[in-house]
């Protein structure tokens, strides 16, 4: 049987073809030109990729006053796009088993980058609204195939590292996209701030392309409706997924009510802070750049399930410590929350791409679309809590998924998947 023959492996149910492992001189190994070249371009993808999603985010105020419309109304202008990119990661990680890997990401990139300029234009709520929609869809298109691609072509000892790697380009490009569009907001204005940041993703996905090698371990799969809910299935009744999918749905929930009205918080009394200086606390988003790799090295040492566990409980004691009314304690806080939550997500993802043997494009989606599924319920569902119970209520809000977060890990430990 030659390397591209079929292995076929049952496992929870679960019919795992696939094609036999290359020999591992054919992945990317750690040191050589074609790593440094993967990493620094999916962490420049997933840099743009956040920055678009989430520059509207410190800006949220700023959209109620202008629009006269309700905290939780603003909100939707981030909701509605992680709402679609979700919707999109359904069509689109199929799409990629099928047609390719690099071809895709370049081509949601720069759609997004455009789509995000024309949302500085536009003179209407609705019309931000149909953009920001538009944006997220695109977004769809690097959000899951990243994680296959790095899945596929790393070597399987390196892969946990690349994907920390990979969120920490996240982390800053959620950093870097509130920062700027917090400081430019507040000297020039929302739409000069919303039309930098899509500048920039222009130039990142000319940059992608241009760096990325081709893959090489990809295999076109069929598209045939038949085919795709047959893997759905198949998905839906591995042991462990379903609990991976849940768990991204409850730990991105939990972060994004935090950041979506922090700032509200924080722009009234007693504290009374300028937009400026609210976009300047993203630089917290500096502690997910370092948690994401770390906790992709601790798996190998410790388990996924106990780092796991650790890191969402590290969300919830920053949490707790935002409850108090000093900033010197808030800023803490919201750091620990942010390390907690990058490290969870970045073990979360490898474990997807590791666990998963045949439609891993499908996989990444189905996780990824649970993960942004949790930014939009809970993203909106938090403007009810802080209009009627303030931070406190956002605060009880936040401790339930986390709660629930804990047991889906321990339920993930005992199961020793």
């Amino acid at each position: 049987m030659n390397r591209l023959s079929a292995a076929v492996t049952v496992e929870d149910g679960v019919d795992r073809t696939e094609p036999l492992s290359p020999p591992a001189t054919d992945y990317i190994q750690r040191g050589t030109p074609q790593f440094m070249r993967v990493t620094l371009a999916l962490f420049t993808a997933g840099l743009a990729t956040f920055a678009l999603l989430y520059c509207v985010q410190p800006i949220l105020p700023v959209l109620s006053q202008q629009f006269a419309i309700s905290p939780a109304a603003s909100s939707v202008s981030l909701s509605i796009a992680t709402a679609m990119l979700a919707l999109g990661l359904l069509i689109v990680g199929p799409l990629s088993d099928a047609v390719g890997r690099k071809s895709v990401m370049v081509t949601a990139l720069m759609l997004a980058g455009v789509f995000t300029l024309l949302s500085a234009t536009m003179s209407s709520w609705h019309g931000i609204l149909i953009m920001r929609a538009l944006t997220g869809l695109a977004l769809s298109g690097v959000a899951a195939v990243g994680m296959t691609y790095l899945s596929e072509e790393m070597h399987p000892g390196m892969v946990a590292l690349a994907m920390g790697l990979y969120i920490s380009g996240n982390s800053i490009g959620g950093m870097s996209g509130r920062l700027l569009s917090g400081v430019i907001t507040d000297f020039s204005g929302w739409r000069v701030a919303v039309a930098t940041i899509g500048c920039f993703a222009l130039a990142s996905a000319v940059m992608f392309w241009r760096i990325l090698p081709a893959s090489r371990h990809f295999r076109p799969a069929s598209l045939r409706p038949c085919k795709l809910l047959i893997n759905f299935r198949l998905l839906w009744r591995d042991a462990g997924l379903p609990l991976l999918f849940l768990q991204g749905f409850l730990l991105m929930g939990a972060f994004v009510t935090l950041f979506n009205y922090i700032g509200y918080r924080l722009l009234a009394a007693p504290w009374s802070m300028s937009q400026a200086t609210v976009g300047l606390l993203s630089l917290v988003y500096l502690t997910g750049s370092w948690s994401s790799p770390k906790a992709g090295a601790m798996t190998a040492k410790f388990g996924r399930a106990p780092v796991m566990l650790f890191s969402t409980a590290l969300m919830l004691g920053g949490l707790l410590i935002t409850l108090f009314s000093s900033l010197w304690l808030i800023l803490p806080g919201m750091m620990l929350f942010t390390a907690g939550f990058f490290a969870a997500h970045a073990v979360a993802s490898g474990w997807i791409g590791r666990r998963t043997r045949r439609a891993k494009g499908q996989a990444s989606a189905l996780y990824l679309f649970c993960y942004y599924l949790g930014s939009s319920v809970a993203g909106t569902l938090g403007g009810v809590f802080w209009r009627h119970y303030g931070w406190y209520g956002i605060s009880a809000f936040i401790t339930l998924l986390l709660l629930a977060a804990l047991l889906v890990g321990n339920r993930l430990r005992v199961k020793q998947l």
